[in-house]
């Protein structure tokens, strides 16, 4: 009896051993991959500084960047509005060095852009209502997608000749309101058509239910609640649209001329601001003058923006609530 009892005591001493070996060599590996983990949070705060530093200094050239051209601009356009004001903006170029005001510009400028704002805008709601609340997502609107992000990035100049060859010297169009507003359509179009399908894709999907379920119809729903709940991003992506087109050179260059001419008509030809800025400053006709539609327009860029981002934050900001 002893003689197993002592044979069963060194088995148990023998497996508290073995548990003891096991038990550390468990403690060793945990404190390993402790460090390792260690080690790697190391690393990856590291590479989450070097992003975060990246970004930063990104936005601070961005912003630096845009900071210098207006400043620029500012300091040699705004004394030429204001020493002249209100003559520069409200009087017509006269004389040789196109002296005085940019009246005519600033009303072509708004009269092609107003137009094409008009053409543009119930053809890129009405695709976008389409593919977003009718089209089955397949290979077709993907390629209709595909072909609407192509269509945005086409350089200017490529579409101002597209215009001219086609509106110009195919439909026999005169340069003028009409075939420049043509032209800057074609570029309002596609930004115009993703942000409202973007915006409808926003609306959430208990308010179609919602609909729905008082026995309105697929139309009835798109049209009385689907679309009055993103009009406020549709009416910010026109803005960010109509923002660009105003600062289009090469559209309005070869569709509507450079005649300085006070539009009343659409088939009147006149020259736009940029148009107007370019030949001042490329031809060195009159460079104050160039400086001083460089600020108003940049002005009005500014103005577009920033009413875009003040209904953009106050709706989300109802949506919130």
């Amino acid at each position: 009896m002893s003689t197993n009892a002592s044979k069963n005591t060194g088995k148990g001493s023998t497996a508290g051993a073995e548990q003891r070996k096991t038990g550390m060599q468990v403690m060793k590996e945990i404190k390993e991959q402790h460090k390792e983990s260690g080690s790697g949070l190391g690393r990856a705060h590291l590479n989450n500084r070097i992003a975060l530093g990246v970004l930063w200094g990104a936005t601070i050239i961005t912003i630096g960047l845009l900071a210098v051209i207006l400043i620029y601009v500012g300091y040699h356009g705004l004394g030429v509005v204001l020493q002249d004001f209100p003559r520069f903006i409200f009087t017509w170029p006269q004389g040789v060095n196109a002296e005085g005001g940019i009246w005519p510009t600033i009303v072509a400028t708004l009269y092609s852009t107003g137009l094409a704002m008009a053409i543009s805008t119930p053809i890129a709601v009405l695709a976008a209502v389409y593919l977003a609340e009718y089209a089955k997502q397949g290979r077709i609107v993907k390629a209709i997608r595909f072909a609407a992000d192509s269509l945005a990035s086409v350089p200017s100049i490529v579409m101002g000749l597209f215009g001219l060859a086609f509106f110009v010297e195919t439909l026999q169009i005169p340069l003028s309101m009409l075939a420049a507003s043509l032209g800057l359509s074609l570029l309002m179009l596609p930004i115009t058509m993703r942000a409202t399908e973007e915006a409808i894709r926003a609306v959430p999907r208990y308010i179609r239910w919602g609909s729905y379920g008082m026995g309105a119809t697929k139309w009835q729903t798109v049209s009385r609640v689907v679309i009055p709940t993103a009009t406020p991003r549709i009416i910010t992506g026109l803005i960010l649209s109509l923002a660009r087109a105003i600062g289009e050179t090469a559209v309005v260059f070869l569709t509507m001329g450079i005649a300085i001419n006070l539009p009343i008509v659409p088939t009147d030809s006149g020259r736009s601001m940029s148009v107007h800025l370019y030949l001042m400053a490329v031809e060195g006709i009159n460079l104050p003058s160039a400086y001083g539609t460089a600020f108003l327009l940049l002005l009005i860029i500014l103005a577009l923006n920033l009413s875009a981002r003040y209904i953009s934050k106050r709706y989300s900001r109802i949506d919130n609530a």
